[in-house]
C-alpha cells in the first residue's frame, strides 16, 4: 500500500479552536487517518497521512469551514505508514516563535512561487535566510543560504537582533520545510523595520516537487517530521535514519560508527546520555525487536 501524506498549514483567526478538537479528532479516526493536527487562535498546522481518498476527505471537511478555505497543503507518498497514531492537539501557536502580535494574517511577507525562486535568491541584492533549525538545515539547504544555527524557532527573533550586520542587503528571502516558519518570519521581519521581505511559497517541499532536479538550487536531503526522516527531488524518501536520543538525522556513514547503537545512541549524543537513559532506551530498542519478531509494531518508532 502506498500512504499519502498531506503537510498542511493555515494562519487564520479560530477563536473556537478548542471546540474544534474533537470534531477533528473523531474525523480523522473515522477516515482511518493518523498524524498530528496543531489547533491555535492563530490557525492550523499539521501532516498526516491516510489512504489517497481519505486525506481528500479530510482536505474537504476542513475546507468547508470558510476560515480554511485558502488552506494550503503539500502531498507526497510513502511506501510505510509515517505516523503511528492520530493526535489534535490544542497550543497558543501553531508554529512557536514567542514574539507577541506577529500576525501575518495582517502583516506577511512576499509569497514567491517555487517557479521563479531561482531567479530571486540569485540575485545579488537579496540575503537569503534558512529558518529552520541547525539539524534540519545540516542535511540540506539552498546554496548560499545564512544557517542561524537556531535550536528552536523561539531562537529567530534573537538571532536577528543580533546578526544585523548580516541583514544588510535591500532584500531578504527566506524558507523553511513547508512554508510556515518563513511565513511567520516574514511578518516579523516586516513588523522590525525590514521593508522587502520574501519567503518560498510551499516552502521547500514544494520547490523538490516541481523544479527539475538538473535546474535546481537546492543541496542535499530535506528533514521530515515523521519516519520518513527526510526526502530529495521528487519528493523520495532519502537514505536517512533518526537517532532515537538526540532526533538529529543519520547517514549511513554514522550509523556504522562504533558509537552508533541503534535505538540508544548515535556519535553525536553518545557522551551525554546518562546509564539511566541508555538503559531505558536499550529496552526501548528490545521491546521493538520482539515486537517486530512477533509481527507487530511497536508504536512510536520506525522499525527498519
Amino acid at each position: 500500500m502506498t500512504y499519502t501524506v498531506a503537510a498542511l498549514y493555515h494562519f487564520t483567526r479560530l477563536t473556537d479552536y478548542e471546540a474544534l478538537r474533537a470534531p477533528l479528532q473523531d474525523m480523522c479516526e473515522l477516515l482511518g487517518i493518523k498524524g498530528t493536527v496543531l489547533l491555535a487562535r492563530e490557525g492550523i498546522n499539521g501532516t498526516v497521512t491516510g489512504t489517497a481518498s481519505a486525506v481528500d476527505a479530510l482536505m474537504g471537511y476542513l475546507k468547508a469551514d470558510p476560515r480554511l478555505a485558502a488552506l494550503d497543503y503539500k502531498l507526497s507518498f510513502a511506501e510505510d505508514c509515517p505516523f503511528y497514531r492520530m493526535k489534535v492537539r490544542l497550543k497558543k501557536e501553531i508554529v512557536t516563535m514567542g514574539v507577541e502580535g506577529i500576525d501575518p494574517t495582517e502583516t506577511v511577507g512576499t509569497y514567491v512561487n517555487p517557479d521563479d525562486w531561482n531567479a530571486l535568491i540569485s540575485d545579488p541584492d537579496v540575503v537569503l535566510i534558512d529558518t529552520r533549525n541547525d539539524y534540519e538545515v545540516e542535511i540540506g539547504t539552498f546554496k548560499g543560504a545564512i544557517n542561524p544555527e537556531t535550536q528552536t524557532f523561539r531562537d529567530f527573533p534573537a538571532w536577528v537582533e543580533a546578526n544585523k550586520d548580516k541583514l544588510n542587503k535591500p532584500k531578504v528571502a527566506m524558507f523553511c520545510t513547508g512554508g510556515i516558519r518563513c511565513e511567520k518570519a516574514s511578518a516579523f521581519m516586516l513588523n522590525n523595520g525590514y521593508e522587502d521581505v520574501y519567503h518560498l511559497k510551499g516552502g521547500i517541499l514544494k520547490y523538490l516537487e516541481t523544479q527539475p532536479k538538473d535546474e535546481s538550487l537546492w543541496d542535499g536531503a530535506c528533514f521530515v517530521f515523521d519516519q520518513r526522516v527526510a526526502v530529495e527531488h521528487g519528493l523520495e524518501e532519502s537514505d536517512y535514519d533518526q537517532c532515537y536520543a538526540c532526533r538529529y538525522p543519520l547517514t549511513k556513514e554514522q550509523m556504522a560508527h562504533p558509537l552508533y547503537v541503534k535505538g540508544v545512541s548515535c556519535p553525536r549524543c553518545h557522551n551525554r546520555l546518562s546509564e539511566a537513559q541508555r538503559e531505558r532506551f536499550a529496552e526501548r530498542q528490545k521491546q521493538i525487536a520482539l515486537a517486530k519478531n512477533r509481527g507487530e509494531t511497536h508504536i512510536g518508532r520506525k522499525v527498519n
